[in-house]
């Protein structure tokens, strides 16, 4: 027999060989286990596994992409999700799972209202998630983009952390801020000076918070998502094209090829770290900027 087979023997002594590596290969669960990743979710998260039951947790830029697959993932798991963020009509999309509420992340008495209306309406927070953002390159001139990058990707992320911090429930539970990062906030590329140093700052700002805040038991941390299939990386990748002269699929082969792994991430991977994050199962693990590029850049 050869050794990678197990030879297993009824308990009743009967004393008939099973081969269970043969049950195994028919096992549907075995099945699910190969297929993709919200099937492998749904298949070790029951109805009883609802980390986040009755919980609240805001969303910012959920109407979209990365946020929308965190709420979802997120009233998956049982938590009251509030969305924030500043394009309504991309909010009405997911209404119907969380509260929407339309936010400037950039107007800091319009970040306090909008938090204060969600905290009134589904109590103290228990966590939150920074992911509004915007992306694109930003050029010296009239039409630079820097100042607007900063102050949304970083000011706006400060905005939102600060409001999140004066309305988390009490400890001595431990609670959670995280931010969205990028992987860019570790790499420079010409022509994206805004969103590399917006990118970078939150990383910074996550590290100082994380040192302010652990007297009060909250752990603060960012995810550096590197590409992920959003509206955004398309954005990129036509970007890439037209500074390349060449077509989208092309620029994508190009981008992929100094990814070890050689894909770009599904918005729901990152929803599966943000989930661990904030989850006890991450308990201790504070000022982190943790990477999710696929190899892409290793530290």
């Amino acid at each position: 027999m050869p050794p990678c087979l197990l030879r297993c023997f009824r308990i009743d002594g009967a004393g008939t060989a099973l081969d269970r590596n043969s049950q195994i290969g028919r096992s549907a669960r075995t099945e699910a286990l190969a297929g993709p990743p919200v099937a492998r979710h749904n298949l070790f998260m029951s109805p009883s596994a609802r980390r986040f039951e009755s919980l609240h947790i805001a969303v910012t830029g959920g109407g979209t992409g990365i946020g929308r697959a965190i709420a979802l993932r997120l009233v998956s798991e049982g938590a009251r999700v509030s969305l924030l963020a500043r394009d309504r009509a991309r909010l009405e999309k997911v209404a119907g799972i969380a509260r929407a509420i339309a936010c400037d992340t950039r107007d800091e008495r319009a970040v306090e209202r909008a938090f204060s209306e969600a905290c009134e309406h589904s109590g103290p927070l228990y966590a939150l998630v920074a992911n509004s953002g915007i992306g694109g390159a930003n050029a010296p001139g009239d039409a630079d983009r820097f100042e607007d990058l900063v102050a949304t990707n970083l000011t706006g992320t400060y905005h939102c952390l600060r409001a999140a911090e004066r309305r988390l429930l009490p400890g001595p539970r431990t609670r959670h801020l995280v931010a969205i990062a990028s992987v860019l906030a570790r790499l420079g590329v010409g022509g994206y000076t805004g969103y590399c140093a917006s990118k970078a700052g939150v990383c910074g700002l996550v590290r100082a918070l994380a040192v302010e805040l652990a007297p009060r038991n909250v752990q603060v941390n960012a995810v550096l998502p590197g590409w992920v299939e959003t509206d955004m990386a398309q954005a990129g990748l036509e970007d890439m094209a037209r500074a390349l002269r060449t077509n989208v699929d092309e620029a994508r082969k190009l981008a992929l090829s100094s990814v070890p792994l050689g894909r770009m991430a599904k918005p729901e991977d990152i929803a599966g770290i943000v989930a661990w994050l904030i989850s006890d199962d991450a308990r201790g693990v504070t000022g982190a900027s943790l990477d999710a590029n696929n190899g892409a850049l290793m530290s």
